[in-house]
């Protein structure tokens, strides 16, 4: 049995190809899954950017979202079984979800909602374990009381379209996303957003219904760029969590004078460095799950794709890169 794949070109790191891999053993904490769909991500596009810089030995295979079936469990697994439809967001450090078949930790999958299709499913574990892990594990929103603001910077993209519903659902908090257009705007509110702002002025944008600081910032785009008004707005003894790394040294000192916190978030901390609370991610999972079943929580997709080819993975790609989507673009296979 062989395994099909749309992998880096290491002779042309910019362009895709199609590979064929023996079929691999699952490890002792394993699923071989059978992919029907990925999404592609901001860090799809990242690492793809970072190869094409550092050049490549072999093809390399992205892709960290996915919906599938499992083919078989390694040795120790024991929540799972084959035929099990089930959904995760991957590990950065392993071979990825743009392929026909691909091995999983078991702790970081759960069982997929009943309720959505393999595209409408795929598009969601990423940002669905971003969003969760700092909403409530990094910023603690849900211990928070009604007075308390969440300003959200990026509504409208994958990891905002599903931090307005959590933070909605899950805690207290008046929730202000920030969208550029009127359809972004319309995306947010629709999913729980009490006020929706234009992040190109967040200050006099705010200002304009009298709010002059906030509680807590989810920064979810341009850490550098909102980073002088990030730090007029946090209120004393705020919280910050942004998902978007630096390019430049960051201004700490607004934030010492206010004793805030900054907090940094990365999905892929706990599958990389094997943390010994890994299952929480399956876990995670496998609340969204029973949300969206329950009709609390809707899909992100916005499009899908079709084909495990060169084609649709450029495609979604170039869709990622051109940084307006809302929700997330799937490729179904």
């Amino acid at each position: 049995m062989s395994v099909k794949a749309i992998a880096v070109n290491p002779k042309e790191p910019s362009r895709f190809i199609a590979i064929e891999l023996p079929q691999p053993v699952p490890g002792e904490n394993d699923l071989l899954v059978e992919v029907k769909a990925v999404s592609i991500n901001p860090v799809d596009t990242k690492v793809h950017k970072g190869v094409q810089k550092s050049g490549l030995d072999a093809p390399k295979i992205l892709g960290w979202d996915a919906s599938g079936i499992v083919k078989a469990v390694g040795s120790s697994v024991k929540n799972f079984k084959a035929g099990d439809e089930v959904w995760y967001a991957g590990d950065i450090t392993r071979s990825g979800s743009n392929a026909s078949e691909q091995l999983i930790d078991s702790r970081i999958v759960s069982v997929k909602p009943k309720s959505l299709n393999w595209a409408q499913a795929a598009a969601m574990p990423l940002t669905t374990l971003t969003a969760w892990e700092a909403l409530f594990e990094h910023l603690k929103i849900q211990e928070a009381s009604d007075d308390k603001t969440l300003l959200i910077i990026g509504g409208a993209g994958g990891v905002g379209s599903l931090a307005i519903p959590f933070a909605s659902l899950q805690s207290k908090v008046k929730v202000i996303a920030t969208a550029s257009r009127p359809e972004s705007a319309q995306w947010c509110l629709d999913r729980g957003a009490d006020l929706t702002v234009n992040y190109k002025d967040l200050k006099g944008e705010l200002a304009k219904h009298n709010i002059k600081q906030v509680d807590f910032i989810l920064c979810l785009n341009d850490t550098d760029g909102h980073w002088e008004a990030i730090s007029d707005l946090i209120a004393p003894m705020g919280h910050i969590c942004t998902i978007v790394e630096n390019e430049h040294p960051l201004d700490m000192n607004k934030l010492k004078l206010k004793s805030a916190a900054l907090h940094w978030e990365l999905m892929y901390t706990r599958s990389m460095f094997n943390t010994p609370d890994i299952a929480q991610q399956g876990e995670i999972l496998k609340q969204v799950a029973a949300l969206v079943d329950e009709g609390k929580v809707t899909t992100t997709l916005s499009e899908t794709l079709h084909g495990l080819t060169v084609e649709s993975i450029e495609a979604a790609h170039a869709k990622v890169l051109d940084g307006h989507m809302q929700g997330k673009v799937v490729v179904a296979f």
